[in-house]
Parts: C-alpha cells; structure tokens; sequence
C-alpha cells in the first residue's frame, strides 16, 4: 500500500533525520520526498510504500505521531487511496 505523509512545524536541524529514521525502523520505504522552508516553517510530503512486514497504518500512524512530537513538528501520513479519490470528485 502506499501512503502520503506530510510534516509540518518551525524550521530546525534533525527533521528529515527524525522522521525517516522513524519510517526506517518499520520498514516503511520513501520512494518520493518534497521538502521546503517558507521562512521559518519547514513543509515536507512524502510517498511512502508499506510493504510486507511493516505494521498497519494505524499503528504507523501512532509511532509517527510520537516521532513527530519528539522532533517539534507534527505528522499525518494517510493512505494514498484517500487522495486519488479526492482528485476523482
């Protein structure tokens, strides 16, 4: 399955490091990453594939959630699934 991530808060070092170390440690591949700085407020969407042996997304959900908090920024990732019907309204 794939899913959408997007990270959001103010700009300081150890953001990507935090959030794809997190994705790392379950297994959760980043085959597509965007990331930019409108001043102070860092922005990043990621595509990200669940593959076989990761968790659930509810359970990816929650780690990123604390993942998120650690690091100062906060953290949604949903199914891609979600977003294609969105553009087909």
């Amino acid at each position: 399955m794939n899913a959408i991530m997007t990270v959001t808060g103010n700009d300081h070092p150890g953001i990507i490091a935090a959030i794809s170390t997190a994705l790392a440690e379950m297994g959760v591949n980043i085959v597509n990453v965007s990331q930019t700085l409108m001043g102070d407020y860092f922005t990043m969407i990621m595509q990200c594939v669940l593959g076989d042996g990761t968790p659930d997304l509810a359970t990816i959900q929650a780690r990123m959630k604390d993942a998120g908090e650690q690091a100062g920024v906060v953290v949604h990732i949903q199914s891609e699934a979600i977003f294609d019907a969105m553009h087909r309204l």
